[in-house]
């Protein structure tokens, strides 16, 4: 797995979502990996605005050609925004998993569980541990 398949200013959950935790509200996506892994994105059903999130419960579902995946939130805290733009084009998912495709933005109910999340270098051993 290469670095830009993993950036190394983001952290990442087990379940392969990244966390962007570089200003006030932190940003999440599903990494490249997962979205490798579920293929052609044809619909993402996120939280609404205002919503609470918990860390490691169920927040939304991606949909894709193959499959249907829950997502998990990799933190706690309120949506303070959805990336709108994946209600009309949710392949955006898998051309820019860590731009454009972004998902929610959240204020943090728990900063600290920033720092149970794995690094990039992490990432990769977890990505490999499991046969990828």
């Amino acid at each position: 797995m290469s670095d830009a398949a993993a950036p190394q200013n983001l952290k990442y959950s087990r379940d392969h979502e990244w966390v962007d935790a570089t200003a006030d509200a932190v940003r999440i996506g599903i990494t490249d990996f997962a979205q490798d892994q579920l293929g052609d994105v044809v619909f993402v059903d996120l939280p609404e605005v205002g919503d609470s999130i918990e860390a490691g419960e169920d927040f939304g579902e991606v949909e894709s050609t193959k499959s249907v995946s829950d997502l998990k939130a990799p933190v706690s805290g309120e949506v303070l925004r959805v990336n709108e733009a994946l209600e009309d084009e949710p392949e955006i998912i898998n051309s820019d998993p860590y731009g454009e495709g972004w998902m929610l933005e959240i204020a943090l109910s728990d900063p600290s569980e920033i720092e149970a999340l794995l690094d990039a270098e992490a990432y990769r051993a977890h990505v490999e541990s499991e046969g990828a």
